[in-house]
């Protein structure tokens, strides 16, 4: 099987190659994301292999459809970039749920840590070999209350984390799967947070769910921490509330605007997001690329996974991690039906 892996990264390659050997998968890699101006490069192939920033959209689905590509594998367990109404009936869509929660929920704690601590001043300070303590006083984790918005794999990975540091957990999901936590209402969670932490998925009820109202019910000072999808977070509203003081601390390693800009190199450019250029310049933010997921267990993990995928998918048979716009996730036919559902 011949698939068109987009938006490829020199980290991607050495372990898809690995798998695609030892599954008979020839992945041809393209540095360029999947979008509607490139995706004559998919003509040709049985499949596409993308990624969180790749555009999955209508257009392009259409052009897939008509290329006879019959699978969209998702290396990421997100799928918001992906209409998958449109897909539902042409091209089918699996994707990697679970890669490394632990990659992704000990990232959460680092920046954390690394705000609280002030860490990252600290370093730049003793790089000039100035050994002041000036301006770097923080705050113990033990005793603060930690809340915590969606409570899937990471999420509760991240739970297990703040628990070792003594923390208070609150915890708010639709759908409460942990056990031993306190499940409160968001807006209850809003308030009594000294810090928030989002671990839910991207969806239209999702959308900007911390937004204006949203902070002006958070505690004065909270730290907010988003390692899940940049558009949980308004970023017009996180910057104001920063600006008034309402907001003590950003960690940020998604932004709602990334596409254009994560995972490429603009040191030697002007960025023209004003939004996310003030964020970064304000000493109580801290923003990485979208890097929580990358680790070496990782990347194995995300290889392994869509492999198997793909061969699954190519053998005929039903894919556990294959998306279904009919019933959410085709798990369900196999639980109900034990059918596909096209």
């Amino acid at each position: 099987m011949k698939i068109a892996f987009f938006d490829a990264k020199e980290y991607d390659i050495p372990p898809f190659e690995k798998y695609g050997k030892e599954r008979g998968i020839d992945f041809k890699f393209y540095e360029t994301k999947l979008n509607e101006d490139t995706v004559g490069l998919a003509e040709g192939f049985d499949g596409v292999c993308v990624f969180v920033n790749d555009r999955v959209n209508a257009p392009v689905i259409d052009r897939l459809f008509g290329y006879g590509v019959r699978v969209i594998a998702l290396r990421c367990a997100g799928y918001n970039n992906v209409d998958l109404k449109h897909c539902f009936g042409k091209i089918h869509v699996v994707r990697v749920p679970a890669y490394s929660p632990y990659a992704v929920a000990e990232h959460t704690m680092a920046l954390l840590l690394t705000s609280v601590r002030r860490i990252h001043k600290a370093y730049i300070r003793t790089k000039d070999f100035n050994f002041s303590l000036n301006g770097l006083t923080g705050f113990d984790l033990h005793g603060k209350t930690v809340g915590v918005i969606g409570t899937g794999k990471i999420g509760r990975i991240f739970i297990g984390i703040c628990k070792g540091f003594g923390m208070r957990i609150l915890a708010y999901d639709k759908f409460p799967s942990a056990e031993g936590v306190e499940y409160v209402p968001l807006e209850r969670l809003l308030a009594e947070s000294d810090i928030i932490s989002l671990h839910c998925p991207l969806t239209e009820e999702t959308y900007h769910m911390i937004g204006r109202e949203a902070v002006d019910k958070c505690k004065k000072g909270v730290i907010l921490l988003n390692t899940s999808r940049g558009a949980l977070i308004d970023a017009e509203a996180l910057l104001e509330g920063i600006k008034r003081r309402k907001i003590g601390a950003a960690c940020l390693d998604v932004y709602e605007e990334e596409s254009d800009l994560f995972f490429r190199d603009f040191s030697g450019h002007i960025v023209e997001d004003d939004v996310l250029a003030r964020l970064i310049t304000m000493p109580n933010v801290i923003v990485t690329s979208h890097q929580a997921f990358l680790t070496e267990e990782a990347l194995d993990n995300i290889a392994a996974t869509t492999a198997e995928n793909l061969v699954t998918f190519f053998r005929g048979e039903i894919c556990e991690n294959e998306l279904c716009y009919r019933c959410g996730n085709i798990e369900t036919c196999m639980k109900e039906r034990r059918e596909k559902c096209f």
